[in-house]
């Protein structure tokens, strides 16, 4: 029967130039054989570019955000195939920054997921809560109606990763407590359509709390915003990973 993975993401945002390329060399050579999956989810820009320098290496390469069309008339847009072209195996989609910011539902999240899977793709699909839901006592509702409504039909462990970002830990080094952490992940793990899928924890992960948040039951790994930029910063994340 498929287990679940255990995976480190990296989402580098709206960050990286072309000096970028040695950082990701770098944490290659120091994950030659990983007993994890790494994960790195460049800006696109640099998508085709570390997909060159990392050709043969264990990390795997994945874009931020994807249209729900194969083609058309949409300007500043890259559909799924595009990524995929570029060497992405993987995709980002329903982030926080990107609901909040352009005003995504997670019906368009949905219709992504199912692009993303139609063109090869695993699907990073993320929920999460914000403080005020959090402290009227909403955050399991909240993210339960996200991940009904975000994950298309057909969701399962080989197309699909969920990740649990609570939007008020996002980038503050605010991190939930233990409990809290557990609590989300075990109902996440209750809801989820299929058991392989892995569920991520992300949320101001650091080497400082990662090994504490890995050893929690119900997460399966982390997706890591800026601790992912730096090699020296992300490999500890890593290694915690692989100890966990």
């Amino acid at each position: 029967m498929p287990q679940r993975r255990k995976i480190a993401a990296g989402n580098w945002k709206m960050n990286g130039l072309g000096t970028s390329l040695a950082e990701a060399r770098d944490l290659a050579a120091a994950h030659p054989a990983p007993g994890v999956d790494i994960l790195l989810c460049p800006p696109a820009t640099l998508l085709h570019r570390l997909s060159e320098a990392l050709a043969g290496s264990a990390i795997a390469l994945g874009g931020q955000d994807c249209h729900a069309a194969e083609k058309g008339a949409h300007t500043g847009d890259i559909s799924a195939v595009m990524l995929a072209d570029a060497g992405a195996r993987h995709v980002i989609l329903g982030h926080s920054e990107r609901r909040a910011d352009h005003g995504e539902t997670s019906a368009q999240v949905a219709a992504k997921a199912q692009a993303a899977h139609a063109a090869g793709l695993v699907a990073v699909v993320c929920i999460g809560e914000t403080l005020a839901e959090r402290d009227a006592g909403q955050t399991l509702a909240v993210v339960g109606a996200q991940l009904a409504a975000s994950l298309p039909e057909g969701a399962h462990g080989a197309n699909t990763i969920v990740a649990y970002e609570p939007v008020w830990a996002i980038g503050t080094g605010l991190t939930p407590t233990p409990e809290q952490i557990s609590e989300v992940h075990g109902f996440l793990r209750a809801h989820l359509p299929d058991a392989t899928i892995s569920v991520l924890y992300g949320g101001s992960v650091n080497a400082g709390n990662a090994a504490a948040i890995f050893a929690l039951p119900d997460v399966d790994g982390a997706l890591v915003g800026g601790a992912s930029l730096k090699a020296a910063d992300f490999s500890p994340i890593i290694r915690a990973l692989e100890n966990a």
